[in-house]
C-alpha cells in the first residue's frame, strides 16, 4: 500500500477583503428604525407611568435628568444603528456564503456549503410590508443558526436558498 497522504505548507492565504460583498436592502434600515422607535415608545410610556405613580414624590428634582438621559441614550442608539447599517453585507460564492457586520466589533462569518444542514426564510410583519426576508443558515451539530442575513428581498432569499439547496444536493 502506497502512502498518498500529503500535507502541503500554505504560502498564500486567501484575502477575505477581496470578496465582492453585496449591500443589504436600504429598506431594512427603515425596519430596524421602526422597531427601535416602537421599543422606545413602549419604554417611554413605562417610564412615564413609573415616574408619575411611584417616583414623583421621592425624586422630583431628578425627573428632567432621567428623561434627558433616556432621550440621549435613544439618540445614541439611533446614530449607532445608522452608522452600522452600511457595514452589513453578504457574499455568495461557489462553495460558501459569508456575512459581515459591525462598527465597534467587526465580524465576518463564512459557512461552507458542505456544513449546511438546511436553510430557512422568515418574514416578520414589518419585513413583509417592505418585501424583505431573513435567510437563516443552519449547520450540522448546532441547535441555533450559524448565519443570518436579514434585509434581503424575498426574491434574493429564494434564489440563495435554491442555490444552496441545489449545491448541497449535488454534493
Amino acid at each position: 500500500m502506497i502512502n498518498s497522504f500529503q500535507n502541503k505548507i500554505i504560502t498564500e492565504l486567501p484575502d477575505i477583503a477581496k470578496i465582492d460583498f453585496k449591500n443589504i436592502n436600504r429598506n431594512y434600515l427603515k425596519i430596524i428604525l421602526i422597531n427601535v422607535l416602537l421599543l422606545f415608545i413602549s419604554l417611554s410610556i413605562g417610564l412615564f407611568f413609573l415616574i408619575d405613580k411611584k417616583l414623583v414624590n421621592k425624586i422630583p428634582a431628578y425627573i428632567p435628568l432621567i428623561y434627558s438621559a433616556f432621550f440621549l441614550i435613544f439618540i445614541l442608539i439611533f446614530i449607532f444603528i445608522i452608522v452600522g447599517f452600511p457595514k452589513r453585507k453578504y457574499a455568495l460564492r461557489d462553495k460558501d456564503i459569508s456575512y459581515k457586520s459591525g462598527v465597534l466589533t467587526k465580524t465576518i462569518t463564512t459557512v461552507p456549503f458542505s456544513r449546511i444542514q438546511h436553510v430557512e426564510i422568515d418574514q416578520g410583519p414589518i419585513s413583509r410590508f417592505f418585501g424583505l426576508s431573513c435567510l437563516t443558515v443552519f449547520t450540522a451539530g448546532d441547535s441555533s443558526h450559524d448565519l443570518e442575513i436579514k434585509g434581503i428581498t424575498n426574491e434574493q432569499a429564494i434564489q440563495i436558498k435554491e442555490f444552496i439547496s441545489t449545491t448541497i444536493n449535488e454534493s
